[in-house]
C-alpha cells in the first residue's frame, strides 16, 4: 500500500468525520468542508490503486520478460 491510499484512507475517515459533526450540529460549513475532504480521500486513494495496479503490471511484465529470455537463452536462440 503506497502513501497515497493511506493518505486517501484517513482524509476518507476524517472527512466523514466532519460531514457527520456538522449535519448533527447544523454547521453547513463544516458539513461541506467533510464532503470536500472525504472526495478528496477517495480520489486519493483510487489514485494510490491505480500506482499500485500499474507497478504491479510492470513487475509482472518484468517476470514475464526475465522467463523468456530465459526460455530463449535455454533454446539457444
Amino acid at each position: 500500500m503506497n502513501n497515497d491510499r493511506v493518505k486517501g484512507t484517513i482524509d476518507e475517515a476524517v472527512g466523514s468525520a466532519k460531514r457527520k459533526a456538522g449535519k448533527l450540529t447544523g454547521n453547513t460549513e463544516l458539513h461541506v468542508e467533510g464532503i470536500t475532504q472525504q472526495v478528496k480521500g477517495k480520489i486519493e486513494t483510487a489514485w494510490g490503486k491505480a500506482k499500485d495496479a500499474v507497478r504491479e503490471a510492470n513487475e509482472e511484465s518484468a517476470v514475464q520478460h526475465d522467463t523468456h529470455v530465459e526460455a530463449e537463452r535455454s533454446q539457444g536462440t
